[in-house]
């Protein structure tokens, strides 16, 4: 019998990646204003750059273990104090952002270094001004809360995912519990989080099922965990390396499935 469901947060709760490319529009556009560029152009580039210098860094190990992606960096501030490679982080970060921008810039000829950091504060600003939410989210929380123990369950930075939490303040009170990685000491999929979750409520894995986006992070460690697992696939990508236990398109279809427990 299912008594607990695992969710994750980015891209299955929170639209993530829509807040970043919201994020990258709005400031490019910006960029386009000042100088003669496409702004879709530009933000390839930065993104190409963003992802270069991401993995040149000595934290790169720890980022990956965390679950901290580049995109991640051109905004968060890494103020925690779980792990010295956040203090690292919090060092390298301000640079890493201007030279995103700045590396961004002179790949399509303009050396303007005032203006790749005019262009990386402002790509925060923007970030933190489109928090988005899935529009079935509520609904299926609202559906499960009286039912089912809820735990949040996110990789990532503590004071980063606890931003995003604020900054979509209904969403904390409908869970138990809010797992995150870097304060745990390793992210999906790595299994730490889910015993830790499971030694917190006293439950066992078969009284809990995983619901995220990610095959390589949720899915994979739900899998290694022996927990039973759904696979919210709402672009309809072709499963590669790793089977989900469950498919789904929608959360909504998440009703009907655990009617069959």
């Amino acid at each position: 019998m299912i008594k607990a469901i695992f969710f994750d947060l980015d891209d299955t709760l929170l639209w993530d990646s829509k807040s970043i490319q919201c994020a990258f529009d709005e400031t490019c556009k910006y960029a386009g204003t000042k100088v003669d560029i496409e702004p879709g152009r530009l933000e390839r580039e930065v993104r190409t750059s963003a992802r270069e210098l991401y993995s040149s860094y000595e934290t790169y190990e720890f980022t990956q273990m965390i679950g901290i992606n580049p995109f991640e960096g051109l905004w968060g501030d890494f103020i925690d104090e779980h792990h010295e490679q956040f203090l690292k982080m919090r060092e390298i970060v301000p640079a890493y952002r201007e030279k995103a921008w700045t590396n961004g810039l002179q790949s399509l000829g303009i050396d303007d270094n005032a203006l790749g950091k005019e262009l990386a504060e402002r790509f925060r600003i923007e970030r933190k001004k489109h928090p988005f939410v899935y529009p079935d989210t509520f609904h299926i929380l609202n559906m499960l809360k009286d039912d089912y123990v809820l735990v949040l369950m996110t990789n990532g930075s503590p004071h980063l995912q606890q931003l995003k939490l604020q900054m979509t303040q209904e969403l904390v009170p409908y869970f138990e519990e809010i797992v995150i990685s870097g304060s745990i000491g390793r992210g999906k999929p790595d299994t730490a989080m889910f015993i830790h979750a499971l030694d917190r409520l006293s439950l066992s894995k078969d009284e809990v099922i995983m619901v995220g986006d990610n095959l390589k992070t949720d899915i994979l460690g739900a899998k290694r965990a022996g927990i039973k697992n759904v696979w919210i696939n709402r672009h309809e990508h072709k499963p590669e390396g790793v089977i989900p236990d469950y498919e789904l398109k929608e959360l909504t279809e998440l009703l009907d499935l655990l009617k069959q427990f």
